[in-house]
């Protein structure tokens, strides 16, 4: 099992990079929350790995962060709460943010992300408020971000894909990039538009 890359990072794009580990391409799937921390590429990149096994595949999820790594397996634990959805959470919320949210019982903090419900939320910390608690104990500091990258061509086009990605509707997520765009330029880099854009999925 896989639980951490380390090489260069040949590409990566709001919701996934390729990382060559010897002259092998590994693909992860990333949160917006680790993409921002990305170096450009070409620049050597760390991440911590979740190897998500099926009868018939192998993921990665990539993740900046061990925090952001330890909240996306507590996300699992929940009751239909799949890798995808896990990753759908990371991207609206930091994982600190999560983490406190589920410890406090504040489910309507989890309700602002993009396909989680007034249910779903609440099952969330009804079943993971125990875990969580036992999580921060555990205690450990979160490992160190990688650098953040400059700026990426086709902002707007990665802007709007990383959204609709994330199960924002494709119209919320077209508002919401000319919203960024008209406030930031669309020379802005990626990283700064996705930051920009992620506290407005839950108005």
């Amino acid at each position: 099992m896989i639980g951490r890359l380390e090489g260069q990072l040949f590409e990566k794009a709001p919701t996934r990079v390729l990382v060559d580990v010897g002259g092998v391409g590994y693909e992860a799937l990333i949160p917006l929350s680790t993409f921002t921390r990305l170096p450009d590429p070409g620049k050597r990149v760390a991440l911590r790995i979740y190897t998500h096994l099926r009868e018939n595949a192998l993921q990665l999820y990539g993740f900046a962060t061990e925090l952001e790594r330890d909240v996306f397996e507590l996300l699992l634990h929940a009751n239909r709460v799949g890798p995808k959805l896990a990753l759908t959470v990371l991207s609206g919320l930091e994982a600190g943010a999560v983490l406190a949210a589920i410890r406090a019982g504040n489910a309507a903090a989890l309700q602002g992300v993009s396909g989680v419900g007034a249910k779903l939320a609440q099952r969330i910390v009804l079943e993971l408020r125990e875990r969580a608690h036992e999580l921060v104990a555990a205690g450990g500091e979160p490992g160190a971000p990688a650098p953040p990258g400059a700026a990426a061509p086709e902002a707007r086009a990665q802007l709007l894909s990383a959204l609709v990605n994330l199960q924002v509707p494709r119209s919320q997520a077209e508002r919401i990039v000319e919203e960024v765009i008209a406030e930031h330029g669309d020379e802005a880099p990626i990283e700064a538009l996705v930051r920009a854009a992620l506290p407005r999925l839950s108005r």
